[in-house]
């Protein structure tokens, strides 16, 4: 099997490509400078081929030396966060993770040219199409709509031209992936996070599934939304996201393509406020919302074509939102416990 370098291996979706990549078979080195969470114990950190090295993934030097003995290279590692990040963090999120893109592709470039390193995989992200005026957003609409409109956005379609820019110059290959609002568990109260409150609850995350699942367990009635609820998403469980990045990464068909990850099933805020109302509370406790003014780059609509990462990789996510709420709910709930969010 391959030896594979993930960057950002302690983070959120790095979790689940790290365990992935692990019960696939791989030797993992992972990198990550612990700078969002701390230190958090991993499931995988004691596991015989997993090596963590704390670092830096802006470090060319740091990324290849270990790329020198690496297959694969997952570009995981980026400064990142939910909406409330784009506002705090606009100048950071842009610069941040534009010196991680250029050390990675640096060092990758100088792996692959020693002729061991076989493929790059880039983590993108679904705000390449934050400006979309259609739908749903294939691959390639990201050069058809207008650019990303926050600077965590354009900083992710940065990500796909520096892929495709290290090819046409250097013949590094390359797959490109976009995550689609991943959702699991293992996510904490980020060390950075600025306090925003909606209504009396502190949010944790500022991400949609984790936040209204604290607040219902936190008794808040009536519940507290960000804008009028009609917003859509394709809520992504990050198990089945770690098996598209893994398959995209293997695959020879992935080789120069980029590809939409995501559940094909659309749902509105509010239907899933709604439904972990009722999960948490009880269908005899009416349900009761108000809307709070909405952050600037809040997409009203995101919604992806699956179909390319169907039929050419033979993916696609079949977790429930129901089973991720199975597994998200209790964990909350513990970390409200322990004080952890």
């Amino acid at each position: 099997m391959s030896t594979v370098l993930i960057t950002g291996s302690q983070g959120f979706i790095g979790g689940y490509v790290v365990e992935e990549l692990l019960g696939r078979g791989h030797e993992v080195i992972g990198v990550d400078n612990l700078s969002k969470y701390g230190r958090v114990a991993k499931s995988y950190d004691r596991h015989p081929s997993f090596e963590f090295v704390e670092g830096d993934a802006s470090d060319p030097a740091l990324l290849t030396s270990l790329l020198a003995r690496c297959d694969h290279f997952i570009a995981g590692a980026a400064m990142i966060g939910g909406i409330s990040y784009f506002h705090a963090y606009a100048y950071d999120l842009l610069a941040t993770n534009e010196r991680i893109l250029a050390a990675s592709c640096d060092a990758a470039i100088a792996a692959h040219r020693s002729g061991r390193l076989r493929k790059v995989t880039y983590m993108s992200s679904s705000m390449v199409f934050e400006s979309a005026t259609f739908w749903p957003s294939a691959e390639g609409d990201e050069r058809r709509i207008p650019p990303p409109l926050s600077s965590y956005g354009f900083q992710k379609l940065a990500v796909e031209y520096f892929a495709r820019a290290a090819w046409d110059q250097y013949q590094l290959p390359y797959t490109i992936v976009r995550p689609f609002n991943c959702v699991g568990i293992g996510e904490g109260r980020a060390l950075g996070d600025v306090e925003i409150l909606s209504g009396n609850i502190q949010l944790a995350m500022s991400h949609v599934v984790p936040d209204l699942v604290q607040k219902v367990l936190k008794g808040q009635d009536p519940l507290h939304i960000l804008g009028d609820g009609t917003q859509v998403r394709h809520y992504t469980y990050g198990g089945d996201l770690a098996k598209g990045i893994v398959t995209a990464m293997d695959h020879p068909a992935a080789l120069n393509e980029d590809f939409n990850l995501s559940t094909a099933e659309s749902t509105t805020v509010l239907e899933l406020a709604e439904m972990i109302w009722r999960r948490i509370r009880g269908a005899d406790v009416p349900f009761r919302y108000v809307s709070d003014p909405p952050f600037q780059h809040d997409v009203q609509r995101r919604e992806p074509a699956t179909e390319k990462a169907r039929d050419v990789l033979g993916f696609e996510a079949t977790t429930t939102l129901d089973e991720m709420l199975d597994e998200v709910v209790p964990w909350i709930e513990n970390a409200i416990m322990q004080k952890v969010i």
